[in-house]
């Protein structure tokens, strides 16, 4: 791979990085983050590189994202920054590149395509602006803001400026999911009244974040709690799956069992109602050991779920009665930050989510801590 000046000499060689994310995989292949590695480039575009840089390393999928980035054959990575040096040094380790002094020193190098942001979440509305009127790609960690008033804002910033943006909600690319979304838009299941989903883990049971994620625990970094950190995923599957309804008043009930990360939840359960009459009911959580079924919605023609990542169907119309797992399935799509190599790479009709979109999820999740804060409904 040939690289913009002898600083940035990969680390690792990209086999090496492939061998960490299938390491990687085989300890969290379980949890409800993974996705499989995918080649991050498309023949056609397999020899257009580009020149990324890693814009904080603090998030807990930034070791993952470093090594995707390090396994692309059409990406280099020519600077990697953090607040934390010894963040930096290690997330350069894997990605190759030097060490920026600042943020503005990637800004201003036009060899820079694009930034993957893993920063700590209250650092993404300083960051933000800088690189995207720099016209720097940009792929940032969910959640994009602190709070959906935030999480706009940072949108605005980025429709105004143009740039490819990308998010880390990477259950939009699961086969079974790209699924559900296709029977939801052909209509299969009928006029939807009901939907579940859960994205849980056992977090704070295990002590995830003692150590180096302790960030992610503490609400004036993060934003957010247990509830907030996973339920946004399936809050965007949510408005994913009903984009053609509109969530129209919400509530929920949040709380902590353990108390082990003091002023930090560690479960709750929103709940979500439609203009259509359609209601929703969404679980995110830290101290759950097991999260068997992951989705079910219920409609007047049908009814399916996700059981341990196997789509069952009940769909008179398909002579589907679940009694086994639907196999005939889209191929998966491949992790975000892939895509987002693609995108930046020039591929045409990739399958990004819009910062719109992101904020949305943002604002949803933050009306839901509202309305448990003042135990009602707030209408949206």
């Amino acid at each position: 791979m040939k690289n913009h000046s002898t600083n940035s000499k990969k680390s690792i060689t990209r086999r090496e990085a492939l061998k960490n994310i299938a390491a990687g995989a085989a300890t969290v292949a379980a949890a409800p983050f993974f996705v499989p590695s995918f080649a991050s480039a498309s023949a056609a575009k397999r020899n257009h590189h580009i020149t990324l840089a890693m814009v904080g390393g603090a998030h807990i999928h930034a070791p993952d994202f470093a090594n995707r980035m390090a396994a692309a054959e059409n990406v280099t990575t020519k600077y990697v920054w953090d607040p934390s040096r010894e963040t930096a040094q290690t997330r350069r380790d894997v990605t190759g590149g030097e060490i920026a002094e600042n943020v503005s020193q990637i800004a201003s190098d036009p060899e820079v395509d694009g930034v993957v942001i893993c920063s700590q979440t209250n650092l993404h509305v300083d960051l933000v602006p800088e690189l995207a009127r720099a016209g720097k790609h940009l792929f940032i960690e969910k959640p994009v803001g602190l709070n959906g008033d935030e999480a706009a804002a940072i949108a605005n910033t980025v429709n105004e400026s143009g740039v490819i943006f990308q998010t880390g909600y990477f259950m939009r690319s699961q086969a079974a999911n790209l699924k559900i979304k296709q029977l939801i838009k052909d209509g299969a299941l009928g006029e939807i009244t009901r939907l579940r989903l859960s994205n849980v883990h056992s977090g704070a049971i295990g002590g995830w974040f003692d150590g180096e994620w302790r960030w992610m625990a503490d609400t004036e970094q993060a934003g957010v709690g247990a509830f907030g950190d996973l339920g946004s995923h399936v809050f965007d599957l949510l408005l994913w799956f009903m984009e053609d309804d509109r969530p129209s008043a919400c509530t929920g009930y949040i709380d902590t069992v353990l108390d082990r990360y003091p002023g930090c939840d560690e479960y709750g359960e929103g709940m979500v109602r439609f203009e259509s009459g359609a209601v929703a009911t969404v679980a995110g959580g830290w101290v759950d050991h097991a999260n068997p079924n992951q989705v079910e919605i219920s409609g007047t023609k049908g009814h399916l779920r996700v059981t341990n990542g196997r789509l069952y169907l009940r769909i008179p119309a398909m002579d589907a009665d679940a009694s086994q797992a639907w196999d005939d399935l889209p191929d998966s799509l491949k992790h975000p930050i892939e895509l987002f190599f693609d995108a930046v790479a020039g591929a045409e009709n990739v399958p990004l989510i819009t910062a719109d979109e992101a904020a949305k999820v943002n604002n949803l999740v933050t009306q839901i801590y509202n309305a448990h804060e003042q135990g009602v409904w707030v209408e949206l």
